[in-house]
């Protein structure tokens, strides 16, 4: 890991866009989403910041949160366990003035005496629905040159058919920028414009002094979301800068995307080009390498370790310990950590959560358009 610091403190919102794959956070949160046969949404987030040199990183969680806390513990595979700094999170009511928040501006102001108390001179924070290995030293570089305000990461992209469809009293908003000269002068919440639209990231560089001036101010007038009721009002006075990420980016957008994006995976140039900047870090399962059993067929296969592969496997992600049983063929899946696919069962364009048995010959199949999910610990 990056042991050099630099002047920033990191903070993650966990919890956002949740309801855009409501089946996958029934029992969890966008961050703690599998994701690339081993990982977790937020590992690559946390990751990028901590190969940066940022080593002091508060989550701000808001609900469903128990299987994130469990994921990143104390924050030792991310070199986060320390005396000063390290891994902060920041369930709600966990102090009296500590709520269940609804947008950005609340979350903050749940933190604000802590972020009096930080040293760093620049925050930076980020959501956990893209899966990318985003270089912050070079964003907060950026930032710190133009001598801006507030910067934020953009990339050059049509808008996902599920934000078109997204209606007007939705809480998942997301923005796309009007730029002249890398400034900001308009904020688009939830446009319909069809296009190359300049997609905002939601990854964000400021000073810490003036963030707190800002949520201080906010949070007493009531304002929710920061985007919409603090940058967007204010352009004019506000310098606010893009900075345009031409790495590779997996953005989560709905049930659909999420299973596009890893089956991109398979791929080896898409691959390579996620994790190419960068190590990402996860939790450690020690388990015993995939075993592929004699007569097994596997073809374009991602397979995490303790796996164990008897029958016919094609274009698939396999999370930790599925097992494929002798005779089943499984193709087109996204299948979780411990999946179990018994003798004859035969799947197609699915998706099984963490614990799910298919019984012995039964057959689920969806279509490369709308993909079949089974909930996590059922019997098929």
């Amino acid at each position: 890991m990056v042991n050099s610091n630099i002047d920033a403190l990191g903070i993650i919102f966990p919890n956002s866009y949740d309801d855009l794959v409501p089946d996958l956070v029934a029992d969890r949160l966008m961050a703690s989403i599998p994701f690339a046969a081993r990982y977790r949404m937020i590992d690559f987030i946390l990751s990028s910041m901590v190969n940066c040199g940022i080593d002091n990183v508060s989550v701000i969680v808001r609900k469903n949160y128990h299987s994130l806390l469990d994921h990143l513990g104390s924050g030792r595979e991310w070199d986060l366990t320390r005396k000063n700094g390290g891994l902060n999170i920041v369930p709600p009511f966990a102090e009296k003035n500590i709520k269940v928040y609804n947008g950005r501006v609340e979350a903050l102001a749940s933190i604000l005496g802590f972020l009096k108390s930080q040293k760093e001179k620049y925050v930076v924070m980020a959501d956990t629905n893209n899966a990318v290995n985003f270089d912050f030293g070079v964003f907060l570089e950026q930032h710190i040159e133009s001598g801006a305000d507030v910067t934020i990461a953009y990339t050059e992209e049509e808008l996902p058919q599920s934000a078109l469809e997204t209606g007007t009293d939705s809480k998942s908003l997301y923005y796309t920028l009007e730029l002249e000269n890398k400034r900001v002068n308009n904020i688009k919440i939830n446009s319909k414009a069809t296009g190359v639209q300049n997609f905002s990231m939601n990854i964000y560089a400021i000073e810490r002094e003036l963030l707190i001036d800002q949520i201080s101010q906010a949070f007493v007038r009531g304002y929710v979301f920061y985007e919409r009721d603090i940058l967007s009002p204010h352009l004019v006075t506000l310098d606010v800068q893009g900075y345009k990420y031409e790495g590779y980016c997996a953005r989560i957008t709905d049930m659909k995307s999420y299973f596009a994006e890893n089956m991109k995976l398979l791929d080896d140039e898409n691959l390579d080009a996620l994790f190419e900047n960068g190590k990402i870090y996860t939790k450690i399962r020690d388990d015993n390498p995939t075993r592929y059993i004699n007569g097994a067929v596997a073809k374009n296969v991602m397979a995490a370790d303790g796996c164990v592969i008897e029958g016919d496997v094609e274009n698939c992600i396999l999370f930790r310990g599925v097992k494929i049983a002798k005779g089943a063929k499984v193709r087109n899946c996204v299948l979780m950590q411990d999946t179990v696919v018994k003798e004859g069962a035969k799947l197609e364009y699915v998706i099984t959560d963490k614990n799910v048995v298919i019984t012995e010959n039964q057959e689920v199949k969806g279509t490369d358009t709308f993909q079949v999910f089974v909930e996590k610990g059922k019997t098929v």
